[in-house]
């Protein structure tokens, strides 16, 4: 038992050796990438990072400049927007509830022990990979190239980025439930769709409806970013109002005050709801 000790001792320290060693060679690798990267994106610049640094400011010193003095105008203006906003939390709800039931058919399909035709999990799974790959705003742009501009791009794209992100979610809480239930009603002679309504959907719900939530809040982001490139909503109003510059930055800092306003309040609410619904 005394030649035990030593002999684990010496196993522990060798072992925490090895992980210092691979930590600092990871560390030399990412600092190496990132300087390596900074001097690429400083040589491809129009201008100079690092001589651009004092301007960091300028622009937005100069909005709120401009929005301090016609600050009488922003409660109008916000207000003159309210249906944009409106527009931009109409395309995140829809776009979670496609992706929402989306991720869930193909979050069912793709769970180990579980899917409905297990040859095909894999199938599944790559198409989630593929769909949570392609960035909305890319999605959006071909969309908008074929569709024309408006809201119904923006819905298309986020729900499908939407269906990969919150199915390979969805999937793993699936895998980590309790298939005894599924099992009593397969001996029973319960079908598929019985099995997943009765003996898992009971124990996942919170956890989804969490998740689901989480994504409504990125989403909303989402919808605000695509107006940027014509798929409707308050980032289109705000796209235009900076592209008109100096006259309209009121409007600009109204924009973004609602916006804001918006995203903290819907975060503060879905907060607590997901503490609700997984802690009780």
């Amino acid at each position: 038992m005394a030649d035990l000790a030593p002999a684990h001792r010496d196993a522990y320290l060798e072992l925490t050796r090895r992980r210092r060693l691979y930590g600092g060679l990871l560390l030399i690798i990412f600092v190496a990438m990132m300087a390596a990267g900074f001097r690429l994106a400083e040589s491809r610049n129009a201008g100079g990072f690092i001589d651009g640094l004092p301007m960091l400011l300028a622009f937005p010193s100069e909005v709120l400049a401009e929005a301090w003095q016609k600050r009488a105008n922003l409660p109008g203006l916000i207000v003159a927007h309210l249906p944009s906003l409106i527009e931009t939390l109409n395309i995140a709800a829809v776009s979670t509830i496609l992706g929402g039931l989306i991720a869930m058919i193909l979050a069912l399909l793709s769970t180990r022990g579980l899917a409905r035709w297990p040859r095909l999990t894999g199938v599944f799974r790559r198409l989630m990979d593929a769909l949570r790959a392609m960035p909305e705003i890319v999605i959006a742009l071909v969309l908008i190239y074929i569709l024309g501009g408006g809201p119904v791009p923006a819905v298309a794209a986020i729900s499908l980025h939407t269906a990969g992100a919150l199915g390979k979610l969805f999937s793993e809480v699936a895998e980590n439930a309790d298939l005894k239930p599924v099992e009593g009603l397969a001996s029973v002679g319960g079908r598929w769709s019985q099995q997943v309504w009765l003996g898992v959907l009971p124990q996942v719900a919170p956890n989804w409806l969490s998740y689901a939530l989480m994504r409504f809040e990125i989403n909303l982001r989402a919808s605000a970013i695509l107006g940027f490139v014509g798929s409707g909503g308050i980032g289109y109003d705000l796209k235009l109002a900076m592209q008109w510059g100096g006259g309209r930055y009121d409007e600009v800092v109204a924009i973004f005050l609602l916006l804001f306003a918006a995203i903290v309040t819907i975060d503060r609410i879905s907060d607590h709801a997901r503490s609700r619904l997984v802690k009780g």
